[in-house]
């Protein structure tokens, strides 16, 4: 086993792209919080009204010799919108934006190149944005976990989850959890 690093998306609603990372081999954990703000220790509603700058994001702690972070970035580009600028479908904002938070140099690498490599699966121009590693504030304990926990009596859950990771299952089968 590798010594495990760290990624930081943001792809829209954070229960919705932690449920799709939870599902992959060599990943160890997944936390929803908040990122790329002005605000110290901002709460979910200060988050939600888009005035403190963070996006909600995901930090997914993961094993490089079981998942590379390329394949991470190709399961991100593939299981959310990189399209819409400040939002994903009914969730608008730049607290809903795209955006790669790379915890290194190589990381900002790979990051450029899977925006390109997606970008062939895309009619529209990907506007996801790599943004400098800031301050991580993990989200409230109410949100981790979401999806496994209270998702499937979430109306708004039901309708997005479900359809990522159907996507999910049908591209990325080999590297779902066994």
């Amino acid at each position: 086993m590798a010594e495990e690093q760290l990624a930081t998306l943001a792809g829209g609603c954070f229960w919705c792209t932690e449920a799709v990372f939870l599902q992959l081999a060599g990943v160890s954990g997944v936390e929803s919080g908040y990122i790329g703000g002005a605000t110290a220790n901002p709460t979910y509603e200060e988050v939600c009204s888009g005035r403190t700058g963070h996006a909600e994001a995901i930090r997914i702690r993961f094993d490089p010799s079981v998942i590379s972070y390329d394949d991470l970035l190709d399961i991100f580009f593939a299981t959310h919108d990189p399209t819409q600028l400040n939002r994903q479908g009914n969730d608008i904002g730049t607290q809903y934006r795209s955006a790669i938070f790379p915890h290194d140099a190589a990381q900002g690498e790979a990051a450029r190149a899977g925006m390109a490599r997606a970008q062939a699966d895309w009619p529209q121009p990907i506007v996801t944005t790599i943004e400098p590693l800031s301050e991580w504030y993990p989200a409230e304990d109410y949100h981790q976990d979401y999806w496994n926990r209270a998702g499937d009596r979430n109306p708004y859950c039901m309708a997005v989850i479900p359809p990522k990771l159907q996507k999910l299952r049908k591209k990325f089968s080999d590297r779902l959890m066994a």
